[in-house]
């Protein structure tokens, strides 16, 4: 026999949400961007919002802009640096030396 628990499962304000609830949706506009790839994306902006000039491609995450004949270039990513091709930049090889110089000595105790 059920335990007479009228509104089990249910959670408080559970229901369907409308527009009565909510409130009037802003107006909003759809702009189309497209990539480098043709790829075309159609954000949504309320209508008094300033529509940027270019916008990511969720698809492949170059620029995309406005004029699908004439989309933005890609931009060039370095490659990853290491440590080692930082200190390369700002020490020469002489300097290297005369550092691994400095530091044997003082493991070996003479200075």
């Amino acid at each position: 026999m059920a335990s007479g628990n009228a509104i089990r499962g249910s959670r408080v304000g559970a229901g369907p949400m409308g527009e009565a609830e909510r409130g009037e949706s802003a107006p909003r506009n759809r702009i189309s961007f497209w990539c480098a790839n043709k790829h075309e994306t159609k954000p949504s902006f309320a209508a008094e919002a300033v529509i940027p000039d270019t916008w990511d491609c969720p698809r492949c995450g170059f620029p995309a802009g406005q004029d699908e004949h004439n989309p933005p270039a890609p931009s060039r990513n370095e490659p990853y640096k290491t440590h080692l091709a930082y200190v390369r930049e700002r020490r020469t090889d002489a300097d290297g030396e005369a550092i691994l110089a400095e530091a044997l000595a003082k493991l070996r105790g003479e200075i």
